[in-house]
């Protein structure tokens, strides 16, 4: 049976979303609801997971009668024909006043889960504490199963397997998602189906890119020298005392940034015990310089468009060229997070774009246990009176 759609302004009716390409729809329950007044759904690189907030206000009574959802339901948001976000109604919010009446509602993607809830846990209670000895994708779509989510990871390359470890108590799923996605170096986000994205920085461009006096509305952009450093030493403070004398203690990796002109150095100490020794004190180094010097810059476009010249959506994790001589940016960068809108001021894209090396994951080491833990048994390896 194909989807009834109401829509809350007109007399419009259809399914599978809109024929017009700027028009949200929410289907809920079998329903389609359209016509929506104020519309705002976000999307990142950073952002887990993704959300929407949409409004309607009318001055008598009328079809926002008819929009009738409840929290927790099922959801599909599309933008035209295009699916954007599949998830849960997080508020229904519907007020009414002498002279208007308004419905809101608004919802984020599956992967809220994710971030909400606890990990270690199935429908039938404890799952057991260990994991690891697996790679990450592995990890991933386990901890992700018993909320109906699928993993798909994009980079061809498995990565390391990832070690043993114990699941820290309250942790969230995606706490640990995201710690091991940082260990095998990917991005972790969710698509708009619902599912997890495992990925590295995007190398896929835009059809089209953003132009002043073209598709630019309005732009402002932020360059700093502040977090950034000449030289970056890194040192491993170990706590892991049945780790190799050798991989502990002050092991250095040095990087430089020749950007900087004065000269600035900084230490990177990392709070983990580190097993990685002189390897992961290097790539923190590296990730250092190249993370500041990509968040040095960083630009915040607003867009007359949802799409690129194909009709495409803009796309988190997407290179786009963009060219604004008055803020003398020539440059081609990433979207990190993308916000369609629709209110008093049209139909308009927000986006946030910074250079590729801004969104490199941080090196991480998988720990055996957890650092309260470590640090209890580096006390108590102590000799007396040592405390």
């Amino acid at each position: 049976m194909a989807d009834e759609t109401i829509t809350v302004v007109g007399k419009r009716r259809g399914q599978g979303g809109s024929s017009d390409p700027n028009e949200l729809t929410i289907t809920v329950g079998g329903m389609t609801f359209g016509g929506w007044q104020q519309v705002r759904v976000a999307r990142g690189v950073e952002k887990m997971p993704s959300d929407f907030d949409v409004t309607l206000t009318e001055r008598f009574p009328g079809q926002t009668q008819a929009v009738s959802v409840q929290p927790g339901q099922q959801c599909v948001v599309r933008l035209g024909r295009d699916r954007i976000l599949t998830g849960r109604i997080d508020r229904y919010s519907p007020s009414i006043g002498p002279e208007q009446h308004q419905v809101r509602i608004s919802g984020r993607g599956n992967c809220r889960e994710l971030v909400d809830c606890a990990a270690g846990f199935d429908q039938n209670g404890p799952t057991g504490g260990q994991l690891g000895n697996v790679y990450i994708k592995d990890i991933a779509a386990k901890l992700a199963a018993p909320f109906g989510i699928t993993v798909k990871d994009t980079v061809t390359d498995p990565g390391m397997i990832v070690p043993q470890f114990n699941i820290i108590f309250g942790e969230t799923v995606f706490e640990i998602i995201d710690r091991c996605a940082r260990y095998g170096a990917r991005l972790a986000y969710e698509d708009t189906d619902g599912n997890l994205i495992l990925a590295q920085v995007g190398t896929t461009r835009a059809a089209s890119g953003l132009q002043q006096g073209v598709n630019i509305q309005t732009a402002s952009a932020d360059f700093s020298m502040s977090d950034r450093f000449s030289d970056y030493y890194a040192t491993t403070v170990g706590t892991d005392t049945l780790a190799d004398v050798s991989d502990s203690g002050f092991i250095i990796g040095h990087e430089t940034d020749k950007g900087v002109p004065d000269f600035r150095p900084t230490v990177v100490v990392s709070a983990e015990m580190q097993q990685g020794g002189t390897f992961i004190a290097t790539a923190r180094a590296r990730w250092e310089k190249a993370r500041r010097y990509g968040r040095s810059q960083a630009v915040r476009i607003t867009c007359d468009s949802w799409r690129d010249s194909a009709g495409t959506l803009w796309t988190p994790n997407t290179l786009v060229p963009i060219s604004i001589p008055a803020l003398k940016i020539d440059a081609t960068w990433i979207i990190g997070e993308v916000s369609y809108v629709r209110g008093e001021g049209g139909t308009t894209a927000e986006l946030s774009l910074m250079p590729p090396e801004a969104f490199q994951p941080e090196p991480a080491i998988i720990q055996a246990f957890d650092w309260q833990v470590s640090q209890a048994l580096s006390a108590g390896s102590a000799a007396p009176g040592d405390a």
